[in-house]
């Protein structure tokens, strides 16, 4: 590993000043930690962000939620606040890793997960996300993860996490604070597809620091749910999942969002598929033309083509469970737990 200074910062003012060209801030350490052992990333300087006063949910004036950004996805899943209004946002972030990493993991921290592509995790091999013009050898190896919507040549890897889908459902605002000055940032623009620079996950700059992150107030909310398909019951990243909200009315779609996760570099939002349902019967053909819409442009090798009847009767049931209110019994019948 090579060596770097370790700083500890009481402020975000001091967290800046401290952080330099080439370093890092150590929040929960879940992944990043991970990735100085193995060689991936490499600093100058760690700056220990624990301190900061970031660990506050409140409701905001317009009925939405505030989250600081070293909330522990723990205590995000189980506040009355996120289980109430955005449920969907509870189960993701309880089918996430295990309890003990939940326990450590941050709000912000969670945003800049990155892929845990194979390739990505293995210095032998070339990887354009770990080092940019290597080469992507997920391309015609091992792809059973890779991406099906969003891809390029450069990259066919997959974001991981379970939070950020519902967050792309609920046009989320990321809040920031940098050299530069406070500004919000969409969570629709916050992270990139790869095009032909894969190695960059996020619309961050250069020595900013997450420091929070706005829910807004979308009623619609209420009625969510979150479903993760995986190939073993905990502590596994998602094959697809599956993020979504429905309102009905008079047998007809009125609202409706659906992100998908497993699917693209970035937590995909299926804009296609919710355009295409607003005013339809509710009814299993209908959501299933809207899904199929939305995965028209999507690419698939040998081992990944799966994905796509996956994805496909994967929202058609989470859409049919909405509808039929099984969500809030089941939810019910377990006790309030996502």
């Amino acid at each position: 590993m090579k060596p770097f200074t370790f700083e500890r910062a009481q402020t975000v003012p001091e967290a800046l000043s401290l952080i330099g060209a080439d370093g890092a801030f150590l929040a929960g350490g879940t992944n990043l930690v991970d990735h100085l052992r193995l060689g991936i990333r490499e600093v100058d300087a760690l700056v220990d962000i624990r301190r900061l006063d970031l660990t506050e949910i409140t409701g905001t004036e317009t009925g939405g939620v505030r989250i600081g950004a070293l909330v522990r996805n723990s205590d995000l899943a189980a506040h009355p606040l996120i289980r109430q209004r955005f449920p969907f946002v509870a189960e993701a972030l309880l089918s996430g890793a295990s309890g003990q990493i939940r326990n450590m993991a941050t709000t912000g921290g969670n945003l800049l997960q990155r892929t845990r592509c194979v390739y990505f995790q293995d210095l032998t091999t070339p990887c354009n996300k770990r080092e940019p013009g290597s080469g992507c050898a997920a391309l015609e190896g091992f792809g059973r993860y890779n991406a099906v919507l969003g891809t390029s040549e450069a990259c066919v890897a997959v974001h991981p996490s379970d939070l950020c889908v519902p967050l792309a459902a609920l046009d989320a605002e990321v809040l920031v604070e940098g050299p530069s000055g406070p500004r919000r940032i969409p969570f629709a623009a916050f992270h990139r597809l790869p095009g032909d620079q894969p190695q960059l996950d996020t619309t961050l700059r250069p020595g900013e620091l997450i420091v929070a992150l706005e829910l807004p107030p979308l009623p619609l909310a209420q009625r969510s749910t979150y479903r993760k398909v995986r190939e073993r019951a905990s502590y596994a990243f998602a094959l697809v999942s599956v993020a979504a909200a429905l309102r009905v009315e008079g047998g007809r779609v009125a609202d409706v969002r659906i992100a998908l996760g497993g699917a693209a570099h970035r937590p995909w939002r299926a804009a296609v598929a919710e355009a295409a349902l607003i005013g339809q019967p509710d009814t299993a053909d209908a959501f299933t033309a809207a899904i199929t819409a939305e995965l028209a442009p999507a690419r698939t090798g040998p081992h990944n083509a799966y994905k796509l009847p996956l994805i496909r009767n994967t929202v058609v049931a989470v859409l049919e469970e909405l509808r039929n209110g099984t969500t809030a019994r089941r939810r019910a019948e377990q006790g309030g737990e996502g």
